[in-house]
């Protein structure tokens, strides 16, 4: 009787030896007798026990941070960056046996991808074409994590550190350009300015009277101040008529 119940629990023990259950975002790369036999999975899955060796592996997207590298730009600027990586397993056997650890050689493989790309390039480039720096690191790193059944789908430089004395130096490089652009739109008012002011001196060349239209039309602005005492200028055209007369009687 006793035997009986080993007996049970061994076969027992066995059977829940031989069910794997594995999750919709999950894969089991199958080995027996050391020899690859292929993926399974999701759902239930059957091994046979003490001879098939199950690995789970992962399909969901991995978000991978790159530590700050230190990077040196083509123009001699030291600088640190760090990036975001995300990939995801397409192919599992091959992420298994062509790669001892596929995270860790993902991770390294960015690293130096990282330093090396950026190297190429120059600061100004660095921190005005960052999409295009972003798609070159995509491509070389997925190139290289292909065989490993690793498709890479996005890259992102998330932060450039600069020294402080070049923070200072591109300050006072955004402050004088502040200053040269507004200089250039003073002057452009000014410019407009003198055109209006040549096309009304024009028209009022043509026009005498508007001329004391103007003139009437300053002294009610003034006299709108409230000012007690009021002193202006009387042009002598408004004196000619009487002029004209006066010498007409002589």
């Amino acid at each position: 009787m006793q035997s009986l119940v080993a007996i049970l629990i061994i076969l027992l023990f066995l059977l829940m030896s031989a069910i794997r259950i594995l999750r919709e975002y999950e894969r089991g790369v199958v080995f027996r007798l050391g020899r690859l036999t292929g993926t399974r999975g999701p759902g239930l899955i059957f091994i046979i026990p003490l001879i098939d060796k199950v690995v789970r592996v992962h399909l969901r997207t991995i978000a991978m941070d790159i530590p700050p590298q230190d990077v040196i730009t083509k123009d001699n600027v030291s600088v640190k960056v760090n990036a975001v990586l995300y990939f995801r397993v397409i192919d599992p056997a091959k992420a298994i046996v062509e790669v001892e650890d596929f995270l860790f050689a993902t991770s390294q493989l960015a690293q130096t991808t990282l330093r090396s790309i950026l190297g190429q390039a120059e600061l100004d480039d660095l921190l005005s074409s960052r999409e295009k720096i972003n798609r070159e690191l995509q491509d070389i790193i997925d190139h290289h994590t292909d065989p490993w059944g690793i498709k890479v789908s996005l890259v992102e430089v998330k932060h450039i550190d600069l020294p402080q004395e070049m923070q200072r130096a591109m300050a006072k490089q955004a402050e004088a350009e502040r200053e040269r652009r507004a200089k250039i739109i003073h002057a452009k008012g000014e410019f407009q300015a003198s055109e209006q002011l040549s096309s009304a001196a024009k028209v009022i060349s043509e026009n005498p009277m508007a001329m004391q239209l103007r003139f009437l039309q300053t002294l009610s602005e003034v006299a709108s101040e409230n000012n007690s005492t009021l002193v202006f200028p009387v042009p002598i055209d408004l004196f000619k008529p009487f002029i004209d007369a006066m010498e007409k009687k002589k």
